[in-house]
């Protein structure tokens, strides 16, 4: 387990993954899971006449739905008649509904739980089976939870957002049900030994909930307790500890933080050499506030601001720093980008006897990318140049580390799939662009096993990738990935995708997508990955390069690759689309209205896109690290100059664009897209678009949802770039 899990939660919220297909994620993938809007959030400000369209933000409104109606029926009768259509909905919903996809294993102790949908299982099944049983060719699997069996009995259309489940035993778990796909959920408190929902046991209706198992019969709480207890962003701000068999409302108060917060969590770290009870203060993006409970009293850990608890590991506590730090008793200054270990005792001292040791130090092109911890390992993941490294370090008798490296199979992306504090086998995966993803077993005392293997969706020994670089208006070198048939000819003329993110310190890496290489790569497509600053791939500093007032490098970085795609002769601006979803949304938002003359096709999926009103709409408030406070003049001085919204104009020539979102979309507000489309068409341009009614911040609920979608976007951009 993460001791960073509640934290990956908010940003996963506030960025948009994991996503579309991410926080990070490829192109044409499912989008990151989602968030509602705040109790107490801030009054909208009136409608101006300036902003004729701001009545589209009713999301359930009888006249905005009909509005969404209508253009979906536009939009569909064109692109579900193109040839590409049927082939491509077909072969992604095979894609999707594979019995042959691996798994994904949770290790829940030593027991392997996954959730499961295809077509058998539209909604999901929760289920497991033996770690021995895993490791077969065909495991022989229980299921736990029938989603579908359960939506039609209780008349919910349930959509699976996860557990959270009580160690050692796991008998006991927090179900997490969303209606539709929401952020918002319900939860409720799950027995796994009778396999039925606990009668009388812990339970809270839909919201955007924090729930952490304390013991057999405690609960961390947050929730919407009523007026005041959400902050403006629409997070829990009380945290609480509720008892088995008492009312919600006489759960004892522990931690309460500001409504202009983020928001504030408490969890604890199970493990078997002791508990650690940890209340955490998110005032804004990527700063914290972390506090031990000791007894009735929180003692404050006395860590850097912009520090990132990552484990609990052998009376340590393991934590990441944004900045470059050097601790108050002096000495040393640690690298901004490092992960660092120290007495859980010697933080609680005073400053001159706290003692650190570096288990990871970054360099230029060198960065830390997660952190997880087994039995007797800490597993370090990081990117060097955006391929994948896998280091373990074990802790000597003598107080020192020793480390070791995981050999992994390829020049990919390996990440840590699931470890345990129970045993000392953990899961990796490994893909690249053409490779399918594998799951390897790793142990403590041989080398990894391949244990499962994805099959191949389309071809990929005809695929060639190589990593290139741009260089942006202030000297940036940026780096991308091609990816395309070999072949393909070098004339300006070929059909080439362009996707980034670029936000939220999410690194974009390469990953093997069956729907991409099939609706795109195998019919002759060229896909192009860009590392642009506002991501993580090379740290904190690549990320700060492209917040707030130097958000402006986001959109000059996308736009120098699509420039160097085309003095390379590997795409023209003619045969050029770009695709983003959520923050990247906002980047090709962004990008068509400055720069639409570099390319031919724009998807924006689920995008920001009105970033004068964003902050007033849903989980906004707490993006405001990242872009700025538009209600302050000197924040919308430089927003307003890449705000996609206000920088439309009649008489510009843009792509033909496609906007879809989700009308419950409760992270993202659905406006943003609305808005966009209704603005471009009142300006004379013509415009595609598209809204889900079911899905959350991502591509559907269920499969053939995500399907439509997908269809739709190909189709789409092999209409405008042949």
């Amino acid at each position: 387990m993460r001791m960073s899990k509640a934290y990956a939660g908010w940003l996963a919220a506030a960025a948009l993954a994991a996503g579309l297909a991410g926080p990070g994620s490829a192109a044409g993938q499912t989008a990151a899971p989602a968030q509602p809007q705040a109790a107490t959030a801030p009054p909208a400000p009136a409608q101006t006449a300036d902003d004729p369209f701001q009545w589209l933000e009713d999301v359930h409104g009888e006249k905005p739905l009909a509005w969404a109606r209508e253009h979906n029926a536009k939009s569909t009768a064109v692109l579900e008649a193109r040839p590409e259509y049927k082939p491509i909905y077909t072969r992604t919903l095979e894609i999707l509904d594979s019995k042959e996809k691996i798994p994904t294993p949770e290790l829940l102790g030593e027991t392997v739980y996954n959730f499961w949908r295809d077509d058998a299982h539209e909604r999901g099944i929760w289920r497991r089976t033996t770690l021995a049983s895993y490791r077969t060719a065909v495991p022989q699997w229980e299921t736990v939870i029938d989603l579908d069996a359960l939506a039609k009995a209780e008349g919910k259309a349930w959509v699976w957002h996860g557990t959270t489940c009580l160690p050692p035993a796991y008998t006991r778990c927090m179900i997490n049900l969303s209606p539709g796909g929401s952020d918002a959920s319900v939860r409720r408190e799950f027995d796994t030994k009778t396999k039925g929902f606990v009668t009388g046991g812990f339970s809270l209706p839909e919201a955007k909930s924090n729930v952490a198992w304390r013991d057999d019969d405690t609960l961390w709480v947050g929730t919407d307790f009523g007026p005041g207890s959400l902050t403006n962003s629409g997070y829990p701000r009380i945290v609480k500890l509720w008892k088995r068999g008492t009312p919600l409302s006489s759960a004892r108060t522990v931690f309460e933080s500001k409504v202009e917060d983020v928001a504030s969590a408490g969890e604890s770290e199970i493990l078997t050499d002791g508990r650690y009870d940890v209340v955490t203060r998110i005032p804004v993006f990527f700063r914290h506030e972390s506090y031990l409970l000791q007894g009735e009293k929180l003692a404050r850990l006395e860590l850097p601001e912009d520090s990132q608890i990552r484990a609990f590991f052998r009376g340590r506590i393991l934590f990441s720093i944004r900045s470059d730090w050097t601790p108050a008793s002096g000495g040393r200054t640690y690298k901004e980008g490092s992960l660092l270990a120290a007495k859980v005792d010697d933080v609680l001292r005073p400053p001159s006897d706290r003692k650190f040791e570096v288990l990871f130090e970054p360099s230029a092109r060198v960065s830390l990318a997660g952190v997880d911890r087994t039995r007797d390992r800490v597993l370090i993941e990081s990117l060097d140049n955006v391929r994948s490294r896998l280091t373990a370090l074990s802790l000597n008798d003598d107080g020192t580390w020793k480390r070791s490296e995981i050999p992994t199979p390829g020049l990919g992306t390996a990440d840590v799939t699931t470890a345990s504090d129970a045993t000392e086998s953990f899961f990796f995966s490994y893909e690249d662009f053409s490779t399918p993803k594998s799951l390897w077993l790793a142990e403590k005392n041989g080398q990894p096993g391949k244990v499962k293997t994805m099959p191949a969706f389309f071809d990929g020994s005809g695929i060639t990738t190589e990593q290139l670089e741009a260089t942006s208006k202030d000297g940036t070198k940026v780096p991308y990935f091609v990816v395309r048939p070999k072949g393909t000819k070098t004339d300006g003329t070929a059909p080439t995708l362009l996707y980034a993110y670029g936000g939220f310190e999410v690194s974009e890496v390469p990953t093997y997508s069956g729907t991409l290489g099939s609706a795109w790569l195998a019919r002759g497509g060229v896909y192009v990955l860009a590392n642009i600053r506002g991501g993580g791939e090379f740290g904190p500093a690549w990320h700060k390069g492209a917040v707030k007032d130097q958000h402006i490098h986001n959109f000059e970085d996308f736009a120098a690759v699509a420039r160097d795609l085309a003095a390379r002769k590997i795409t023209s601006a003619r045969h050029l689309g770009i695709m983003g979803g959520s923050q990247g949304g906002l980047l090709v938002g962004g990008t068509m209205a400055l720069y639409p003359d570099l390319f031919h096709a724009v998807v924006a999926q689920v995008p920001l896109a009105d970033m004068h009103r964003f902050s007033h709409l849903l989980a906004g408030n707490s993006w405001m690290s990242e872009y700025g406070d538009p209600d302050k003049p000197e924040d919308w001085a430089y927003m307003q100059t890449w705000s996609p919204y206000q920088l439309l104009k009649a008489d510009a020539k843009y792509p033909t664009a496609f906007f879809w979102t989700n009308t419950r979309d409760d992270r993202v507000h659905p406006a943003h897209a609305r808005k966009m489309v209704a603005k471009l068409e009142a300006q004379g341009h013509p415009v595609y678009y598209f809204e889900n009614t079911e899905g959350g911040h991502g591509s559907g609920a269920v499969n053939k949802q995500t399907a439509q979608v997908t269809a739709l976007q190909y189709s789409y951009l092999w209409m405008m770039l042949r």
